[in-house]
């Protein structure tokens, strides 16, 4: 299949494609180029490549029920192998540019909750049996029915929601907002920096970092958002080389005018011989018979809703931000994507690096021009480069990598003004799944929350029949997702 020749950033006739790679990426029907597809690709990387560090800390720092723990190094190489070979599947399958990884919040689920109930074995099966059960919904065509089932304004909402969680996720992660120290004593849980205040290098080149970009994103500069990583990355390692500001925790003491995750210094080596020891150590069957058939099944449905929501959301805001949804705001391929998502969860828990899902980082990289697949294999293949180059994947520091964040995040937002804020029914579960997104750190809350209350709102108002009837039972479900606690106490 031959490749489109290098583009001058214009696109071409959509009726005409240059050749069957434009035709079946469909790069010119979308209104995008080669060169936008590439920039959009980087960007997508460079935003979530922390993941491959991140991931392994993560599930690396937790034992499991026979204080057993996971290799660090096989964990890194384990994710940046799945996330490489799912994010070019959807590429491939899906054509949209949505790249996957190791899932956070889940992985932390799976570390600190699950896998100390069981061996880390058991846990990871309990990751494949859920991906298999999504793929099941998927091939039946229940989780398309229930992607087309949420209104339109609420599936607005919910990419409204995601920019802002993605604008705290960026602050925090740059350490732009911090929890305040005392925060149970005190009248505000977080505030800006150090007591209020810019003090450190990190939180300088951050600054530094968000305004350049802002004003490349103004001016309309094409690749703003990935020329704001990279200027960010390097004014981070010039700081670091003169500054010597260190890690955010020095010998297991929190530093607090360090860098997060990542020092911004070029590594001692480039290329490392990875480790795949840890693909397929799973096992779905003896996480049941150690813990018993209430444990296993309400994690497999914790994880269940958090990644079939949480997929829906993301899909909806990355269509919404490249002006990809069609009037019922559904995305081309919806079935497709779904598809490749539910096997890249199976595919995390197989690799025993949990389970793997869409990333709304991805929007970095729309927001650089990028609309159908060909981005998904520029980024897949730079992840499949970072098992050989995981020293380089340690050079770009949250710092330099937030700005990009907040930046989509702000992108997002704009589509807020097309819903309809004087209709209460559809406002005020509007209101509830933007707000609760990022004040709860999570996608799925968001979602539950807006779904929950739209349900209530119109059986209050007497429309019952504007209902679709899969979003009662889907509201039932978040009201037992958000019940699990308690419902667990009852049936321990």
């Amino acid at each position: 299949m031959a490749i489109a020749p290098p583009d001058n950033g214009i696109p071409s006739d959509p009726t005409h494609p240059r050749n069957g790679f434009d035709r079946f990426f469909e790069i010119s029907a979308r209104g995008s180029t080669m060169s936008r597809e590439v920039r959009g690709g980087l960007a997508t990387f460079f935003t979530m490549a922390y993941i491959v560090v991140l991931n392994p800390l993560i599930l690396g720092g937790a034992v499991d029920g026979d204080d057993q723990k996971l290799s660090i190094p096989a964990l890194a190489a384990a994710t940046a192998l799945v996330a490489g070979l799912m994010t070019i599947l959807m590429g491939v399958v899906g054509r949209f540019p949505m790249a996957l990884a190791a899932g956070l919040g889940v992985n932390a689920l799976v570390a600190f909750e699950i896998a100390p109930q069981m061996t880390w074995a058991d846990a990871m099966g309990l990751v494949v049996i859920e991906g298999v059960l999504i793929a099941i919904l998927v091939l039946t065509g229940l989780r398309t029915a229930v992607f087309r089932s949420v209104p339109t304004q609420l599936k607005t909402a919910i990419g409204v929601g995601i920019g802002l969680f993605l604008t705290i996720i960026g602050l925090v992660d740059a350490g732009f907002v911090r929890r305040v120290p005392d925060a149970a004593n005190s009248t505000v849980p977080v505030g800006l920096g150090i007591n209020g205040k810019i003090v450190s290098w990190p939180m300088l080149v951050f600054v530094v970092g968000l305004l350049v970009t802002l004003v490349l994103v103004v001016r309309r500069v094409r690749g703003a958002i990935l020329i704001g990583i990279l200027a960010s990355t390097v004014l981070a390692i010039i700081v670091e080389a003169v500054a010597k500001v260190g890690p955010s925790f020095v010998d297991g003491k929190p530093n607090p005018h360090g860098w997060s995750l990542n020092v911004p210094k070029l590594p001692e080596r480039i290329v490392d011989i990875p480790d795949l020891s840890l693909l397929g150590n799973f096992n779905v069957l003896g996480s049941w018979s150690r813990a018993g058939w209430l444990i296993p099944l309400m994690f497999v449905f914790t994880l269940l809703i958090t990644d079939f929501f949480d997929t829906m959301g993301t899909m909806v805001a990355i269509g919404q931000e490249g002006g990809m949804l069609d009037e019922q705001g559904t995305p081309p391929r919806a079935k497709e994507i779904l598809l490749v998502d539910s096997i890249a969860a199976a595919a995390g828990g197989a690799a025993s690096v949990s389970s793997n899902t869409s990333y709304i980082e991805s929007a970095s990289g729309v927001a650089e021009g990028a609309r159908t697949g060909v981005a998904n294999l520029v980024a897949g293949g730079l992840f499949l480069l970072a098992m050989f180059l995981s020293p380089l994947s340690t050079v770009i520091p949250f710092e330099a990598a937030s700005t990009a964040l907040v930046v989509v995040g702000f992108l997002m937002m704009t589509a807020v003004r097309t819903i309809d804020w004087t209709d209460y029914e559809i406002a005020i579960p509007a209101f509830l799944t933007i707000t609760l997104m990022p004040f709860t750190y999570s996608i799925s809350n968001g979602i539950g929350a807006g779904i929950i209350s739209y349900v209530l709102l119109k059986l209050a108002k007497g429309k019952a029949r504007e209902i679709h009837p899969l979003l009662y039972a889907v509201a039932v479900l978040f009201v037992l997702y958000f019940l699990r606690g308690p419902i667990e106490s009852a049936l321990a």
